[in-house]
């Protein structure tokens, strides 16, 4: 009996060790996405004045605008952010 309960106690610590790693994970992979989608932001370019984009968040929406007012653009996952808005 005494060796049951020891192994539910591993169970339980490899699970607790899992469940933080998967949030490690999480987070991570939020921050390498913000980076990414800065570098990108920083490279884009608008095609009417070749200005550059500026990542802007709008109704909660992230957008890329062009600085002379020239347009915005979203990317898929701010259009479907948009869509459940309206």
């Amino acid at each position: 009996m005494a060796k049951d309960n020891k192994d539910r106690m591993g169970d339980k610590l490899r699970d607790v060790e899992a469940a933080h790693e998967d949030q490690w994970a999480r987070k991570r992979d939020a921050e390498l996405l913000a980076q990414m989608r800065n570098k990108l932001a920083a490279n884009m370019v608008c095609p009417k004045c070749k200005g550059a984009l500026t990542a802007e968040v709008r109704g909660g929406v992230e957008i890329y605008a062009c600085p002379q007012g020239d347009g915005a653009w979203l990317d898929q996952n701010a259009l479907d952010a948009a869509l459940k808005l309206v």
